[in-house]
């Protein structure tokens, strides 16, 4: 599990990487793509689990 001195890590690289100016375009597009996602996964339970088309049971041929 991440602890907090982990995650004091992690911020600071992303800060040396990204830089302070884009970090809030990179946490406002990572919010959006969240929120995304969450409207794709609620509106996928709203339609309902699709059912797979039935197959017919496949005939054997018979030996005669």
């Amino acid at each position: 599990m991440i602890g907090t001195p982990e995650l004091i890590i992690i911020l600071v690289i992303v800060l040396l990487v990204f830089g302070g100016s884009r970090l809030p375009k990179l946490a406002r597009s990572l919010g959006q793509a969240s929120k995304e996602f969450k409207d794709g996964v609620s509106e996928g339970h709203k339609d309902g689990p699709e059912e797979a088309p039935k197959e017919s049971p496949k005939e054997t041929p018979t030996n005669s």
